[in-house]
């Protein structure tokens, strides 16, 4: 029976299906110098639709709906807000591409994207998580391909095709073996039927691998990282910068409700090897980012050693893990895609993306040049900025948990990954054009840039500032796991 509470559940979905609706309908009626104006529509509605979801779509108690299939709770409606602002972001970086920003199709793909996230983060059911990854996964395949005229973009998307088809079928094998043991697909009767002991611990550490290798190509960590660097270089920058903070984020939305719920009867193996992998993921991260030269490369493994950090929360298995994790999930959405943005509005302009050529960036844009600056100096940990807080969140859950040593592997890895991320700002402040005057080769922002931009300054320095409440939330959504 669809019932208001039904409504409620997916309210945001059917908005965004709505904004995709209003693009489709009034793109073609556009010419072709206004087409950018479908990203106005995107970025609005997006904020229109969190509104109408924050007034009319809170959830109050966790509740399965639509036959079991979806979980109405604050945990899921937490990453939807959080994918909803990545997406409205995204979609304003995206309008002065040169080659995609008046492309209607470009918002229509991005939208289809978010409504498969906001669908994993609420999936309580095998079969609906694994359709919403593929509805996740699917579109964000063509916008890494997008520029068709362009090789780097071509083989990123056929890579990005290529690798996250072989790691979904892996993983969906996965998921009919655990059905196969469990009888059922539901997260929460799957945890029951192996709380039984009907499952042998060799049995669910091989599942547990298999489910891995899809959640793990997600999220991108090693040894499922591979794909990441050369996509992030040829993808269109702005649908870069989305997949390394959004679809990450959903990753581990999955990660999160998936384990915590049908796996508790074998916590210590999986734990033990998600913190193998996350004290990889950190040192391989930073360390291949040291002899990086192109900005997007470096903040490819950049987000690469951040899964990895984010990996500690969820290796702590606790609330206050969980919630450490969350909140490094939001800390991280607004101050990569800051990055992104700076890089794509740089590149707009100069046409150029190695690090060197950041020389005299802070003369040429003083507000650029600030905005890498927070970006930066956030990734790197420092304070005041979100990536600080949400970094002290994280280690303090491993400790707690007793994994002080995943812990230490975290603070070496920050103090690499200081470096390199110093390094470009040296270039951004300390260095000079060759044999340029900066003055006289400014890099002007449009309004779209300069409102995203700023938005994402702000939500930068307001995590690491006043993270009570962005924490309270966090800790408020993961409740309901438990």
């Amino acid at each position: 029976m669809f019932t208001a509470q039904t409504f409620a559940s997916i309210l945001p979905e059917i908005l965004i299906l709505s904004i995709g609706l209003l693009v489709l309908i009034f793109e073609p009626f556009w010419k072709e110098d206004q087409r950018r104006n479908a990203g106005w529509l995107t970025a609005g509605g997006l904020f229109v639709a969190m509104i109408i979801s924050l007034l009319f779509g809170r959830p109050s108690e966790p509740t399965a709906v639509l036959g079991g299939m979806i979980r109405f709770d604050m945990y899921g409606f937490f990453l939807k807000m959080l994918f909803m602002f990545a997406a409205a972001a995204t979609a304003l970086l995206l309008m002065d591409h040169e080659r995609a920003g008046n492309r209607g199709e470009a918002y229509l793909l991005l939208l289809a994207s978010l409504l498969g996230m906001n669908l994993m983060a609420s999936s309580a059911d095998l079969i609906m998580l694994y359709l919403s990854i593929e509805t996740a996964s699917i579109p964000l395949y063509i916008l890494s391909g997008f520029l068709l005229g362009d090789d780097r973009s071509t083989e990123a998307g056929f890579k990005y095709f290529l690798f996250g088809a072989l790691a979904s079928t892996v993983m969906l094998y996965g998921f009919s073996l655990l059905f196969g043991f469990a009888g059922t697909t539901n997260l929460y009767d799957i945890a029951a039927a192996l709380t039984s002991g009907a499952v042998s611990p060799l049995l669910a550490f091989g599942v547990v691998v298999l489910v891995l290798v899809g959640l793990g190509f997600k999220v991108s960590v090693v040894p499922f990282h591979f794909w990441a660097p050369d996509v992030y270089q040829g993808a269109p920058t702005p649908v870069a910068g989305y997949l390394s903070t959004a679809s990450k984020a959903a990753g581990f939305a999955v990660v999160l409700r998936l384990f915590f719920v049908a796996f508790p009867e074998f916590t210590g193996m999986w734990t033990m090897i998600l913190a193998v992998l996350s004290a990889i993921s950190m040192t391989v991260g930073n360390l291949l980012a040291l002899p990086q030269t192109n900005i997007k490369r470096l903040l490819a493994f950049s987000s690469i050693s951040h899964a990895g950090y984010a990996m500690i929360g969820a290796v702590a298995f606790s609330q206050f893990g969980a919630a450490s994790v969350i909140f490094y999930l939001a800390a991280y959405i607004a101050t990569n895609l800051l990055a992104f943005g700076v890089v794509m509005a740089f590149s707009r302009i100069t046409g150029l993306e190695e690090i060197t050529d950041l020389a005299g960036l802070s003369r040429r844009n003083p507000l650029l040049g600030l905005m890498m600056l927070a970006a930066f100096l956030s990734l790197a940990g420092m304070p005041p900025f979100g990536g600080f807080v949400a970094k002290v969140f994280v280690f303090a859950a491993g400790v707690q948990a007793n994994y002080t040593w995943l812990v230490v592997v975290g603070i070496i890895n920050s103090i690499i990954g200081v470096y390199y991320y110093l390094n470009v700002l040296k270039y951004v402040y300390l260095y000079r054009m060759p044999e340029q005057d900066e003055e006289q080769h400014p890099i002007p922002l449009t309004q779209p840039y300069v409102i995203a931009l700023v938005v994402l300054a702000v939500g930068v320095i307001l995590i690491g500032t006043v993270f009570a409440p962005f924490f309270n939330l966090s800790d408020v959504g993961v409740l309901t796991l438990f």
